[in-house]
């Protein structure tokens, strides 16, 4: 399920989860290898769910795991040059997707105005979320203006974008806003 999902934003338990785990793992440190369980324990995670999650984080590269008493999970990505909109990428799919009607919107009508600004609403929901690392999240220091810089470049966006391919098409910031 995406993070827009028919007009509405919806952050599911999976998508929660997900950006929990990851943050509990840039908070171990370098090279911080965790078990699994030790994640869902911080975490308040269910164990089953949290390896599923996982399980997905590691197919996309975002985390490595590890067997063996020193084993565990860890990310394979700095946390500062992981983003948390990577994260909901690589569980949920697409941040933004385009508004579909059974009856396109005229140009110019007061359905194309709403069109236009939810599509602005999704793209700086997005950006917002593209500019706060997991770094940031472990360290406390969340960026309160999120106005003034571009967002950052993604991670893997290519790999996470081709891998988690939902049937709907992603638009981008000149197709939401114009």
């Amino acid at each position: 399920m995406a993070l827009f999902d028919q007009g509405s934003v919806h952050i599911s338990a999976k998508t929660d989860y997900a950006v929990r785990a990851v943050v509990e793992l840039a908070s171990a440190g370098t090279p911080g290898w965790l078990a699994a369980p030790a994640i869902a324990d911080a975490q308040h995670i269910p164990l089953r769910f949290l390896l599923n999650i996982l399980a997905d984080l590691r197919r996309l590269g975002l985390v490595d795991s590890r067997r063996g008493p020193s084993g565990g999970w860890s990310l394979s990505i700095p946390a500062a040059e992981l983003s948390v909109a990577d994260v909901i990428r690589a569980v949920d799919g697409p941040l933004t997707r385009t508004i579909t009607r059974p009856v396109a919107a005229e140009p110019g009508s007061i359905n194309a105005s709403v069109d236009a600004m939810w599509g602005a609403v999704q793209i700086r929901i997005r950006d917002v979320l593209e500019q706060i690392s997991v770094a940031d999240l472990a360290s406390g220091s969340v960026p309160t203006d999120t106005t003034t810089s571009a967002p950052r470049q993604r991670v893997g966006s290519s790999r996470i974008g081709s891998a988690r391919g939902s049937g709907a098409r992603v638009a981008d910031a000149s197709e939401m806003t114009g």
